[in-house]
């Protein structure tokens, strides 16, 4: 089979979305009436929504979502309490550009894990980075962190995640270990990052968890 020249160059230097659009274009006889600085515009155009598709396939993968949820397939029914409006507007993002933070509190069965993760799914499509984690197990593995020296780096990670969805929190109490992870995550983002926070248990039910009133 022959090859394009043009399309072999294009792939060289890392352009695959221009040499899929040049492809294609060569293969429409009604874009032969087009003028070079519209085919030019054609194929960076394609370029460049490749390169925002390979981005958010990273981040996508990086953040580890517990659910494939988008909130374009939420189910705002009125039996289940969700203000749409609410959600689209968060859906922008806007909030975590901002340095905001969301709490998603309700009990078992209402979709808080699946509308964290559909808002976390959004913010990787507009390019900020996202990490999900069950907080039972992210304690668990803060402490494994600090046995092997990996701790420091950990939480590294997590201060500079532009959005981090803590899921699950609650009801068991923390002891001093984790409070002083919890502590260390909170000032590591507060006011310089987003979080997202679920659980079943009512906010003015978390001192008896934290255990600790001034941390509270």
């Amino acid at each position: 089979m022959l090859t394009n020249p043009t399309i072999d160059m294009l792939r060289d230097l890392g352009l695959s979305g221009m040499a899929s659009a040049f492809r294609e274009l060569e293969m429409q006889p009604e874009t032969r009436a087009l003028e070079h600085g519209e085919w030019l515009a054609l194929l960076l155009e394609r370029e460049a929504t490749t390169r925002r598709q390979k981005r958010f396939e990273a981040r996508a993968r990086a953040a580890r979502l517990r659910h494939d949820a988008q909130l374009e397939n939420a189910d705002f029914r009125a039996t289940r309490g969700l203000d749409r409006n609410l959600f689209m507007k968060l859906g922008t993002c806007d909030w975590i550009r901002q340095r905001h933070s969301l709490l998603l509190i309700g009990p078992a069965g209402v979709g808080k894990s699946w509308l964290a993760c559909a808002l976390g799914h959004k913010a990787c499509r507009e390019d900020l980075s996202v990490a999900y984690h069950r907080v039972p197990r992210l304690f668990a593995t803060l402490a494994l962190a600090r046995g092997d020296g990996r701790y420091a780096k950990l939480l590294k990670s997590l201060a500079k995640t532009d959005l981090l969805i803590l899921d699950d929190w609650g009801p068991e109490k923390l002891n001093d270990e984790q409070r002083r992870d919890l502590l260390e995550i909170v000032e590591d983002r507060y006011e310089k990052r987003s979080t997202i926070v679920t659980s079943q248990i009512p906010v003015d039910h978390w001192y008896d968890m934290i255990g600790e009133p001034n941390l509270s």
